[in-house]
């Protein structure tokens, strides 16, 4: 496999992990995914850690960082809410019957059950 295709997974796997950590600790702590996002800031060494050896187009180990941020950013935030939202037990709420969510589990296309609940706007 060529150099480029393991960093990219290399990072791609550190967003997952870092993801993983970062919901469940929000799930006991809403403000600790930052923990997860601080933990970006060890990419550098988990790449290096896994492929022993850097693409052409990152001179040095200190461009990792800057290299790696977007793969890095959209795997962390996917996993973050993923994982929170499997831990907390998500339940989705319909709040009109012409909604599509609505829609679709009334229906029968959708596996989960949906709890209809409207708010009276006049108070």
């Amino acid at each position: 496999m060529k150099i480029e295709y393991r960093f990219s997974f290399a990072v791609y796997i550190w967003g997952i992990v870092t993801g993983i950590i970062s919901g469940l600790l929000a799930y006991y702590n809403r403000s600790a995914w930052i923990i997860g996002f601080l933990l970006y800031f060890l990419v550098d060494k988990f790449v290096m850690a896994l492929i022993k050896e850097l693409p052409p187009d990152v001179p040095d180990e200190r461009a990792i960082l800057r290299k790696a941020f977007w793969g890095w950013l959209l795997f962390w935030l996917y996993f973050t809410m993923l994982t929170y939202s499997v831990v907390i037990n998500f339940q989705p709420v319909c709040y009109s019957n012409q909604s599509l969510l609505y829609q679709v589990v009334h229906n029968g296309t959708a596996g989960i059950k949906c709890v209809f609940n409207v708010t009276n706007a006049t108070g």
